[in-house]
């Protein structure tokens, strides 16, 4: 067994959630974690979970447009050219029984969007099996820095992210 954690990030916030969350799998799984100008065009078929995770940018995922804007912001930008968004939309459909969920990170306020939720439902269409409901990570301003415990909420959730596809997942005899 295998994950995949595929983020976006522009300020380093996003990455340093999505490291928390593969250090989470990994206590029950390899977890590999890649920025997604680095991540393949197709899942390989070995990975059980697919870990997707941007920072929300006008609601939602980002799109060039907002990256752009984000790279004004910034003195070292992670994610410089596609982003999950883009990512997404040029994926084939799942391998059989892949579960996925999304994440991302978000300002702390009442109306802010969601690119996590967006992320879901791309998974979804794709024939990906939604296994936990996507979750929302806080950072304090729009670069940073993450609001404190997230970082362990991330490894949490990765954990128990990584327990329950382990646990549906029949091991196989070696032979």
């Amino acid at each position: 067994m295998r994950a995949l954690v595929v983020y976006e990030s522009m300020f380093g916030n996003t990455e340093e959630i999505a490291r928390a969350i593969g250090q989470g799998i990994g206590a029950s799984m390899r977890a590999d974690v890649v920025e997604v100008g680095a991540a393949p065009d197709t899942v390989p078929a070995d990975v059980t979970l697919l870990v997707v995770g941007g920072p929300t940018h006008a609601f939602s995922m980002s799109w060039p447009t907002t990256r752009r804007d984000a790279a004004q912001r910034a003195t070292t930008l992670v994610s410089r050219d596609r982003g999950i968004r883009e990512w997404l939309g040029g994926l084939p459909a799942a391998p059989a029984d892949t579960a996925a969920t999304a994440f991302d990170t978000r300002v702390t306020s009442r109306v802010t969007g969601s690119a996590a939720r967006a992320a879901s439902h791309r998974l979804d269409r794709l024939g990906y099996r939604l296994t936990a409901a996507f979750t929302s990570f806080r950072v304090a301003d729009v670069a940073g820095p993450l609001v404190d415990g997230e970082v362990d909420r991330a490894r949490d959730w990765g954990r128990a992210l990584g327990a329950e596809v382990a646990a549906r997942r029949p091991s196989r005899p070696i032979s």
